[in-house]
């Protein structure tokens, strides 16, 4: 058992060592993006405009997420009155209306809904003209790997020189 887990350290250490060899003999650049984002303006003026849109849609949802439980407060404090025909109806107008709600919150923060489709709007051209930049300052600079800190990511840009990729699908086919 402890032979096996030397074997494995030893070839992480080993592993690690090649590759750390392997990239040194290529340029590589760290690029801080969030850094950069944050330092624009027009980033900045439009961060705040969908911060403001969402505080109002998230301020919209708890209003009508009060009115539900009014609806269920009332409905507790009613309900030795009800007989089962009204406890029914009751309970059916209080999850229809927390259906709602989740729909209104899957319109406006799901993955497809508004906020989503404002923030492509209003960042991806910032955002891509950042990459743009990055891009121009590596091929003028001979950078062949660019990588970014500030987010899982990473790559930011790669050399044709180091992307196989077309070597490697000319193997598949």
């Amino acid at each position: 058992k402890i032979e096996m887990m030397i074997k494995s350290l030893l070839f992480t250490l080993a592993f690690a060592l090649i590759s750390t060899f392997s990239v040194q003999a290529q340029r590589v650049a760290v690029v801080d993006i969030a850094r950069i984002l944050e330092n624009m303006p027009e980033y900045k003026t439009a961060q705040k405009q969908l911060d403001e849109l969402s505080a109002t849609w998230r301020q919209e949802v708890n209003s009508e997420m009060d009115k539900i439980k009014g609806m269920y407060n009332k409905y507790q404090a009613e309900l030795p009155l009800l007989n089962e025909e009204m406890k029914k109806k009751r309970e059916e107008e209080i999850t229809s209306k927390e259906k709602q709600v989740r729909d209104l919150q899957k319109e406006r923060f799901g993955t497809e809904g508004t906020l989503f489709v404002k923030r492509e709007e209003l960042v991806k051209p910032i955002q891509d003209k950042v990459y743009k930049a990055i891009d121009d300052y590596a091929k003028e600079r001979g950078y062949d790997l660019v990588l970014d800190k500030s987010s899982a990511a990473g790559i930011l840009f790669v050399g044709d020189a180091i992307d196989k990729t077309d070597d490697v699908f000319k193997k598949i086919k």
